[in-house]
């Protein structure tokens, strides 16, 4: 494994109720707060109410910024920050799954930016400062809750990049699986993908020498299949419930990632179909990661052959490496058909007629991923795959 330093400064409040704490918490920042959050379904699932009641008891004076979208825009960051700058916010918090995390790192540092927050986002300036925020949690998923990353679609250009500093994880994150009761099936399954995604992007790395890490990604891959699996059928068992929030948070806090990078050509292959067609983030790595795992197999077939036998059960027995590898691929395409996600770009009515457009914005910034080194003709090609 590669030499690493690591720190997570995130506070974690996790259980029933801890939305009770949220006053406090805030409070060490300041009392004039920015509620921010998305398109109003914490209105219907009685988060909003329980949190404006623990601010309003706690004495705070409370704006609120609504509407931020599934794939975060740059527009919405700016209006918001701007609001922050009318209102002199002390401090933000984001209710939401990662969507309106992601858009409020965005916010925060914007507040404190006198230019284009898209500076930041393509890395042409980074925050000198940026206002405090913390989270209450709706969806488990991507763990924005405890990370500093963030993923915004500049909207006028087409172009969904990540991004993030130091000064972007939050203060504190609120995490009460009983929040994500009411997350409907497709937004649960979406986040069982997404959650995945992230760890096979840690799996496939560029470094050697990483057992430890390989038995977290490979048991934590073995619990989600069991207990996705079953939440979607039981979406109000609060202990399964628990189990995939505890999960999309180790998924991309860091902790399975000590030692190495990661991949991540799958992500910036699926940011840039789901910035010309706006399509669920987790619903596009749904289609492109079986794909994308079939076309760079060669590079390592023992590796894809290990994950095979230990996240997916496959039997290797009188089977060559590169056997074992597809039937584990193979595994994972089922299971995700089997809880409802998308196998292929025509789910969404995506044809072959903005390929080159897409494969282009991928590779736009040179070459992409760390494990398979992929460029724009690469790129065509699984997303050909994915048709």
């Amino acid at each position: 494994m590669d030499n690493f330093i690591f720190q997570n400064p995130v506070k974690l409040l996790f259980g029933k109720g801890q939305v009770s704490n949220l006053a406090e918490e805030l409070k060490k920042y300041g009392k004039n707060v920015l509620v921010v959050y998305g398109g109003g379904s914490i209105k219907k699932n009685g988060v909003y109410d329980d949190v404006m009641n623990v601010l309003k008891e706690g004495g705070m004076t409370v704006h609120e910024f609504g509407g931020v979208e599934p794939n975060p825009r740059l527009s919405t960051a700016i209006a918001a920050a701007d609001l922050c700058k009318r209102a002199d916010i002390d401090v933000i918090v984001a209710v939401g799954g990662g969507s309106v995390i992601d858009c409020t790192k965005l916010i925060a540092s914007a507040a404190k930016y006198d230019g284009n927050p898209w500076d930041f986002v393509i890395q042409k300036a980074t925050p000198q400062e940026a206002l405090p925020f913390g989270t209450v949690l709706t969806l488990s998923a991507t763990s924005s809750e405890m990370n500093a990353g963030s993923v915004i679609t500049n909207e006028e250009t087409q172009e969904k990049y990540g991004w993030g500093t130091p000064l972007n994880y939050p203060k504190f994150s609120i995490l009460d699986p009983s929040y994500t009761m009411s997350v409907p099936r497709d937004q649960t399954v979406n986040g069982i993908v997404d959650t995945m995604s992230h760890i096979f992007e840690e799996y496939f790395n560029e470094s050697s020498n990483t057992p430890f890490q390989d038995e977290m990604c490979e048991s934590a891959l073995r619990t989600l299949i069991s207990t996705g699996a079953q939440v979607v059928d039981q979406p109000n068992d609060y202990d399964l419930r628990a189990t995939m929030m505890l999960a999309g948070v180790w998924g991309l806090n860091g902790f399975l990632r000590m030692g190495y990078t990661g991949d991540w050509g799958t992500h910036d292959i699926e940011h840039a179909v789901s910035a010309i067609y706006d399509i669920p983030h987790a619903g596009g790595l749904s289609i492109l990661f079986p794909e994308w795992m079939r076309y760079t197999m060669h590079l390592n077939p023992q590796r894809y052959a290990q994950l095979a036998v230990k996240a997916f059960g496959v039997d290797s027995t009188g089977k060559t490496d590169e056997e074992t590898a597809l039937e584990g691929i193979n595994k994972l395409e089922e299971f995700w058909s089997s809880i409802g996600a998308p196998r292929k770009l025509a789910d969404f009515d995506i044809d072959d007629s903005k390929i080159d457009l897409m494969a282009e914005k991928a590779a736009a910034r040179g070459p992409l991923g760390n494990f398979a080194k992929l460029n724009k003709e690469d790129v065509v090609k699984i997303l050909t795959n994915s048709l």
